[in-house]
């Protein structure tokens, strides 16, 4: 059976008809993604019986992040959640000639659910303060908000949100590169080097959105289905390739030497000032540290 996506759900939005559209070979890129994250979904949440209860967290944050990232995909490849808005720039090539360009607003609600997902796992990977991370998250937050604000405006102060959305990603990428580094350090080489070469990806790929963003719902210079392309393969490194990086980097590491703490169902609960103790163990994290315990509210684990 072939992909008869575009022929159900056809290019018109309230009346008005999107010239500048995705092609079958778009939409067949979108499924191949939608699986992709599907598959990676279901080997994170499997991987997570693998560790004891109270040691799952990395597993849950990533395996939600890729289903959720499955489910925007899917309604893509089905030609849904996108809108059309007039053009700034009209170009003269066929690919992106024409006046509406299909804006696609579930990819920026899936990026505004998981990547709070895939922060909230690399930071607490490095174990900063709740604080920081919190405000990490709100940046990123505002930069999605930012570009979703300006690919949907058809005048030239779209470039207004886009400068907005760049300032809050840079300042993202200076918490992941100093903040994090810094804490990542002290907590052994394994825990450093799995905090530093996912960092290094995630750093990456926020450099290149923006460029997507400018090309695409900005500038209108490449085709929808070569934005997909574009957008595509940085939210499987963003996602499935960072998440693998993760969860093997720590397979070895105890949570608790995070400064994370859960209790299993059939354990008693314990209550213990911040800072009142601390543990010196080896965890898997390549040396012998002190790490000062910082327990958070006691959780139940599932």
């Amino acid at each position: 059976m072939g992909n008869d996506a575009l022929k159900v759900n056809d290019f018109v939005q309230q009346g008005t008809f999107a010239d500048i559209h995705i092609t079958t070979r778009g939409s067949n890129w979108l499924w191949a993604v939608t699986a992709v994250m599907t598959v990676a979904a279901l080997a994170f949440f499997g991987l997570s019986f693998t560790r004891p209860r109270p040691q799952r967290l990395f597993h849950y944050l990533v395996a939600t992040a890729c289903l959720i990232a499955a489910i925007s995909y899917f309604t893509m490849a089905s030609n849904l959640g996108w809108t059309a808005i007039p053009v700034q720039f009209q170009r003269n090539n066929s690919k992106v000639s024409g006046v509406f360009r299909q804006i696609w607003y579930v990819r920026y609600i899936m990026w505004f659910v998981t990547t709070p997902l895939m922060l909230l796992a690399l930071l607490l990977a490095a174990a900063l303060p709740w604080h920081t991370i919190l405000f990490t998250i709100l940046l990123a937050e505002i930069a999605i908000i930012c570009g979703l604000s300006g690919a949907l405006v058809r005048t030239s102060y779209k470039w207004g949100f886009f400068a907005f959305a760049c300032a809050a990603l840079f300042a993202v990428l200076y918490h992941l590169i100093v903040p994090g580094r810094g804490h990542a350090r002290p907590l052994g080489a394994d825990v450093n080097r799995t905090y530093t070469s996912a960092a290094g990806l995630a750093a990456l790929t926020a450099l290149l959105y923006p460029i997507a963003w400018g090309l695409s719902e900005g500038g209108n210079v490449i085709a929808p289905d070569s934005e997909h392309i574009f957008y595509g393969i940085l939210d499987l490194l963003n996602k499935p390739v960072l998440g693998a990086l993760l969860l093997m980097g720590l397979k070895k590491v105890d949570n608790r030497h995070l400064g994370l703490h859960f209790r299993d169902y059939d354990d008693l609960p314990t209550h213990r000032g911040y800072g009142e103790k601390s543990i010196h163990h080896h965890n898997g994290v390549g040396d012998s540290a002190a790490v000062p315990v910082v327990p958070v509210t006691t959780t139940t684990a599932v």
